[in-house]
């Protein structure tokens, strides 16, 4: 037997925009509780999210924005973000997620790639000022009339709106871009959702790229609407259920595989902090009576690990998703025994694929949640291949490809780099391995390529490489992952430098700091003469990565 799954396509899918499905949800579930952010006391019932929604879209449109404009949003978890989120979808904008941690020349490459035309940004949070950072890229910004900045190295962005109470000059202020719309916006509005269609793209995700830039992955409502629908099923999901999401809203666990999960079947969204703190979780789901749980495999080591883990109530909670990075057998074991969580299940996919293919049923044995990323998603085909791309055998390691409705539209602006992971059949090569065994469930093995999963960050050594490469005293350098009990992996470089320079490793964390997000920066540095290498001279990474587990002494994470 071929390793070639097709998923039950007994569900139909959802022919909806985003939009309509948002009108829907509030009808059906009025008073039901959408959203809890529970360290700001906020709470809004479908019917008021809908509303809210509608009125930051006719705002929006009232700043000149049309069908189509590319909208960045750049924040931690708050309340503004989902209202954009609506947003954006019911006036035909497309949203940009931008990644919280982003620096200055990750966020500058980011809203120039995509043209953005407006820009949604929390006002600071944790050590990062927002507002500093883009009038740092911008700042012809308070000099310019309102919703017409004209600057030089963001060519195309227009109006910045920025979630602080207060708006500095050139600023919006969220909570006033309702009052901008006029009864003709309104109208606009109606016009415009009945002129979208279900495969209109209405989102970009950045991605972080194998060749030094991040990739904008560009998503339908079809995408991940659907994909949302299937991931609220396999968690069994209902309108009686309230999610805890710590997860962040920028990336495809939080956005799709919660937010929009809930959308699917009106259940309510709690999210606990405006970022991730394992006892703000644990607080939330007693409070909140919270049903449900998503997260990483950190984040539920962190949570475990509280000193007083035993004294909170979590008996209410049931089910859930793990994913985002490789689950250790015993975290699982005791998310299903201590957290009360005996239908978590496990997921397995990627941004260009809205993001899940594979998901465990809450059926499955403890055995198969903890050895495998569990069977194909409805609708979803998917096939493992070899180097020659031919079908694998069952049992036998190939990489995964994908197809179906679940594959993103391409990279926004690339076709080149979407031509070498889409092929002429609709087939998305994930460049992850696996093995697919005779009962159809999927066992993920490695990665073809040297991606590193950090705490869930997919993290591309090349594109830190590049940046490295404009370092001054830098001769060469070679990123890599090495085991690391909290984080899965975490990043190592050894570096060559330039003759006659001395070894610093603060000068090399200096140059990272507020230039790439701090998950990129390597935790560990080595100056070395040479590098490991084939009589071709192909640079052998695994040769280095052994070399430091050897060094520091570390254990490959044994991973399900």
């Amino acid at each position: 037997m071929e390793s070639h799954v097709i998923g039950d396509k007994s569900v139909p899918l959802i022919e909806k925009t985003i939009g309509q499905m948002l009108r829907e949800t509030a009808e059906k579930f009025p008073d039901n509780e959408a959203l809890v952010f529970v360290e700001d006391d906020i709470s809004l019932t479908w019917s008021e999210l809908l509303s809210d929604a509608e009125a930051v879209a006719a705002g929006l449109l009232a700043l000149g924005l049309e069908p189509g404009d590319r909208v960045g949003v750049w924040g931690p978890n708050r309340v503004e973000w989902v209202l954009a989120q609506f947003a954006t979808a019911l006036a035909g904008l497309i949203q940009v997620n931008i990644n919280p941690a982003y620096r200055l020349s990750e966020l500058e490459f980011a809203l120039n790639k995509v043209e953005c035309k407006a820009l949604i940004l929390a006002d600071q949070f944790k050590s990062s000022n927002y507002e500093e950072m883009i009038l740092k890229l911008a700042p012809e910004l308070p000099h310019c009339p309102h919703g017409k900045l004209h600057a030089e190295r963001l060519p195309e962005l227009r109006a910045v709106i920025t979630m602080g109470e207060e708006a500095p000059g050139g600023f919006f202020a969220f909570a006033d871009i309702p009052d901008l719309a006029e009864e003709e916006h309104y109208e606009r509005l109606e016009e415009i959702e009945k002129s979208l269609t279900c495969h209109d793209a209405i989102n970009v995700q950045f991605t972080s790229g194998t060749t030094g830039s991040p990739k904008g992955a560009t998503l339908t409502h079809h995408n991940i609407l659907n994909n949302a629908q299937f991931c609220a099923r396999g968690m069994h999901l209902t309108d009686e259920d309230r999610l805890c999401v710590p997860v962040p809203l920028y990336h495809c666990f939080g956005m799709v595989m919660s937010v929009l999960a809930c959308l699917t079947v009106g259940a309510t969204i709690v999210f606990p902090a405006e970022a991730f703190e394992p006892v703000s979780v644990l607080e939330a789901v007693e409070a909140e009576g919270c049903t449900g749980l998503q997260g990483v495999p950190t984040m539920f080591i962190a949570e475990l690990a509280v000193p007083n883990f035993g004294d909170y109530d979590l008996s209410s909670l049931r089910t859930g998703i793990m994913a985002g990075a490789p689950c250790p057998i015993e975290v699982m074991k005791r998310v299903i025994s201590e957290m009360h969580m005996s239908e978590c299940t496990i997921a397995y996919g990627m941004t260009e694929t809205s993001p899940v293919s594979f998901q465990t049923h809450i059926e499955d044995p403890i055995e198969r949640k903890t050895s495998s990323v569990g069977r194909i998603h409805p609708h979803a085909e998917v096939k493992l291949i070899d180097e020659n791309g031919k079908t694998v055998p069952r049992g036998t390691q190939g990489e995964l490809c994908t197809r179906g409705y679940l594959v993103m539209k391409g990279y926004w602006g690339d076709e080149e780099r979407t031509a070498d992971v889409l092929d002429g059949d609709g087939w998305m090569h994930t460049g992850d391995l696996g093995v697919i065994d005779e009962e159809g469930y999927c066992h993920i093995t490695g990665r073809v390529k040297d991606m590193v999963i950090r705490g869930g960050e997919n993290i591309y050594p090349r594109e830190i490489e590049e940046f490295l490469f404009t370092h001054p005293d830098i001769q060469d350098v070679q990123i890599f992952g090495i085991p690391d009990e909290k984080f899965g992996e975490e990043l190592c470089a050894w570096i060559r430098l330039k003759k006659g320079v001395e070894g610093d490793e603060k000068s090399i964390t200096d140059f990272c700091d507020g230039q790439i997000a701090h998950y990129k920066i390597p935790r560990i540095i080595r100056f070395v003469e040479e590098y490991p290498m084939t009589v071709t001279g192909k640079i052998q990474k695994f040769e280095m990565r052994n070399a430091m587990i050897k060094e520091l002494g570390l254990k490959e994470i044994v991973t399900a």
